[in-house]
């Protein structure tokens, strides 16, 4: 079966709950679709090694060549059954998943039953009651967050009812004084704070792009409306939404919408997850959430309450793990969800816009430089003299190609017309250059670009993010220019990234990249450290492994110097230090990222006292750097001092630093060793 025939046969299903997307419908009810699909369907779950017993209930997509079977066990005897397991297979790519609930305290639940089966079911009649029931206690007002098991059980509660074997009971009074009557006064509007910039979602947006005044944005949760008034001030179209200090704003639909730092402040989950679908709603292209983040060691000092915890100034705060906010955020949208920074989350409803969002993050951009000057010769003096003579319009063109990777196609050259009536087609003019320019830097821009291209599917591989059904048409031109094909491409980067599991191999391209990196240092058979700004210089398998690590954590920001790739135990650390331009810094933070594990750990050197120096630095300087020789000379002797090499990492706790300099009655002064 092809796709055209599978979107022609479920239109014809007339059973079934319909929604925009899709249909669902009983297995019971499978005898009332077309004949094709009741042979189909089946066939399918056999294909895939799913016992009969394992699925009772079918969802068809209606715009993708989609299905999902899902298992309810309970959905004949359970008025609200949950889900135990759903299998969800993609027949375009031949592919499937199982996601299992059967540990979940919050799953999925179904609702209206009898639209899921067939009116002639000894069961329909019983189904219509119980849906009228609910209809009648206002249950279905706002079906945005009912569809889980824990949301429904509270809207139950709350509307004066409650569930005994199936039915719904008018609760008395004793059942119905719910917590709410002992809440504790929580003061939401103290969670507010005020800002003189930009906040930390809003910078990420800029520091992408998406505040060029490309895009509508609107803040839902915007407090007091500080990043509003800087971003009106730059004339962007930005609106904002507050139940506090502006609750009488409309909720409007925008390009992108920020949720940040609103999920945290929310006591109530299920007006929690409201927040969440209500911003998701309102994007047309971008949802950004962020939260914050802290250690078990750091909640720990609070007063606990619900799934959060009472801050000193009287309000709830719900302190989240990186790993523990992208899986509430995916269970809730079933989307892919971007790490962009620690605690800030970009969620693409334009998968095109996602598509250029992460080529745009393993992209090296290329300067160009001026080469050989070419001079006319033989028969093609003429067309060579026109190059010669629009010198600037041609190295414009030549430079497109080496931050392409390729030859550009007519669209994404501006001046193309003006090229394509002096020479010709764009294949023409390139062909003349690589006769009259030494190309090797064109040989190097295809090589780094193929490899830019490595790592964004690689990456993607890493992810698990689902293969998308459209790609940009300039993706799809560095695909036929670089790989020939899609499938050449995805295998290439398939074997990359199973590579970076081979700690051998992980090994070997650490010696590598410190031959070939202007400043690192080499811990054989266990790690490798360099400046964060020789990432994009890194050998490929190392850029994956980066890559990969960071898919966790987020983008790189000013708060991260150093990296650290662990050889042997699938780990990476990002390190900050207090002032990295200082002749001997201190190690302010370590975030470590454990691949295997999914996890990431932070340490803190909160007390200045505790904080250990980084001794030698000048290993981790580009000999050309300004500081280079006054950082060397200044770290011969320091180790003279201390009695340490200088040539190598030197681990020293801050005590035992401290007490050598006393010791030797010396202070550090800048760049020098001088007597107290």
């Amino acid at each position: 079966m092809n796709y055209q025939l599978f979107k022609s046969l479920v239109k014809q299903v007339k059973v079934g709950k319909q929604l925009p997307d899709a249909v669902y419908f009983h297995k019971d009810a499978l005898k009332a679709t077309p004949e094709e699909l009741q042979r189909f369907i089946p066939a399918v779950a056999k294909a895939v090694n799913l016992p009969n017993e394992q699925w009772n209930l079918v969802k068809l997509f209606k715009n993708n060549f989609r299905l999902s079977l899902l298992n309810y066990p309970e959905f004949y005897s359970d008025s609200y059954p949950a889900l135990e397991q759903s299998l969800n297979v993609d027949l375009s790519k031949l592919s499937h998943k199982v996601t299992c609930y059967r540990s979940s305290d919050n799953p999925p639940i179904l609702h209206r039953k009898e639209t899921m089966v067939l009116s002639d079911s000894e069961y329909y009649e019983h189904f219509v009651a119980l849906t009228k029931e609910g209809e009648s206690a206002g249950l279905y007002d706002n079906t945005r967050t009912i569809g889980f098991k824990r949301s429904w059980l509270n809207l139950i509660q709350k509307k004066g009812y409650k569930l005994v074997e199936g039915r719904l009971l008018k609760a008395d009074d004793t059942d119905t004084r719910s917590s709410d009557d002992q809440e504790i006064g929580i003061d939401r509007y103290k969670t507010a704070i005020v800002r003189h910039d930009l906040s930390g979602p809003m910078k990420s947006l800029a520091k992408q792009g998406y505040l060029d005044g490309r895009f509508s944005i609107f803040d839902y949760g915007c407090g007091r409306g500080d990043d509003l008034r800087e971003l009106e001030a730059h004339g962007l179209d930005v609106l904002g939404w507050d139940p506090v200090f502006l609750p009488d704003n409309d909720k409007v639909n925008s390009d992108i919408v920020n949720l940040g730092f609103v999920l945290n402040v929310i006591e109530d989950q299920d007006e929690r997850l409201e927040a969440l679908l209500s911003a998701w709603e309102l994007a047309h292209k971008i949802l950004v959430v962020s939260v914050m983040l802290a250690n078990e060691s750091y909640v720990a000092q609070f007063q606990p309450y619900k799934d959060g915890v009472i801050t000193s100034r009287n309000t709830f705060q719900k302190y989240y793990a990186q790993s523990e906010i992208k899986g509430y955020l995916e269970r809730s949208l079933q989307e892919d969800i971007i790490a962009v920074a620690p605690g800030i989350f970009y969620i693409f409803k334009d998968k095109l816009e996602e598509q250029r969002y992460l080529q745009s993050k393993y992209q090296r951009h290329h300067t160009w430089q001026q080469l050989t000057s070419p001079q006319p010769i033989e028969s093609k003096d003429r067309a060579k003299l026109v190059i010669t003579q629009n010198s600037g319009l041609f190295d414009a063109f030549w430079n497109a190609c080496l931050e392409l990777g390729r030859v550009p196609a007519n669209n994404e050259f501006e001046r193309s017309e003006e090229v394509r009536s002096l020479i010709g087609s764009h294949k023409k003019v390139f062909d003349l250059l690589q006769e009259m320019f030494d190309t090797h830097e064109f040989i190097n821009a295809e090589k780094l670009r193929k490899e830019d291209l490595l790592v964004y599917f690689a990456i993607g591989l890493f992810e698990k993010r689902k293969p998308y059904t459209q790609q940009a048409e300039s993706l799809k031109r560095d695909i036929k220019a670089l790989f020939d094909d899609y499938r050449t491409a995805i295998n290439l980067a398939t074997e990359l990234l199973f590579a970076i599991a081979d700690t051998a191999l992980i090994g070997e391209q650490c010696a590598k990249a410190h031959q070939k990196l202007p400043a690192s240092i080499l811990n054989e058979g266990h790690s490798l450290i360099f400046h964060k700004r020789h990432i994009d210089i890194l050998p490929l398998l190392l850029r994956v492994y980066v890559g990969a690590a960071l898919q966790m954590y987020g983008e790189l920001d000013e708060s991260v110097d150093l990296i650290k790739i662990h050889i042997t135990s699938g780990k990476l650390t990002l390190i900050h230090y207090d002032d990295f331009d200082q002749s001997v810094p201190f190690l302010l933070e370590r975030t470590k990222i454990k691949m295997a594990d999914q996890e990431i750990d932070f340490f803190d050197y909160v007390g200045e006292s505790r904080r250990p120096p980084l001794l030698n630095k000048h290993l981790l300087l580009d000999s050309q750097h300004e500081q280079y020789e006054k950082q060397k000379s200044f770290d011969k002797r320091l180790s003279k001092l201390l009695g340490t090499t200088y040539n190598s990492e030197v681990i020293l706790h801050r005590q035992t630093f401290e007490e050598q300099l006393a010791l030797a009655n010396k202070q550090i002064a800048g760049f020098r060793i001088i007597s107290r």
